[in-house]
């Protein structure tokens, strides 16, 4: 079972549906979700992408790049959340965390 992301056909079982708009308006809003949602998808693979790097840093005890690496995991994750991808409590949680990982490897 396949399933594909656009208003225009849906693979399922080897049949192809076509699901259109009936309405302009509805158009317009399947191709502003999609917009949306691969930016959102953008968003969160950068944030990923930054978090990995970070743990690398940390892992390898670093301490020239793990300042850097650190502001700069803490703004994607600030970026993430003014984008409305991540509540900011769950935020905050990541940040603290990623706070003490560079404390430890400081002290």
């Amino acid at each position: 079972m396949v399933c594909v992301f656009t208003a225009y056909k849906i693979n399922l079982n080897k049949s192809v549906v076509s699901i259109l708009p009936n309405v302009k308006s509805a158009e317009k809003r399947v191709k502003v979700i999609e917009a949306k949602t691969l930016k959102n998808q953008m968003i969160k693979t950068n944030l990923k992408t930054v978090l990995k790097k970070y743990e690398a840093v940390v892992t390898s005890g670093n301490k020239d790049e793990i300042v850097p690496a650190y502001n700069l995991a803490i703004k994607k994750l600030d970026q993430a959340v003014s984008a409305g991808i991540l509540h900011k409590n769950t935020a905050a949680h990541k940040k603290s965390q990623l706070t003490l990982k560079k404390n430890k490897v400081i002290a």
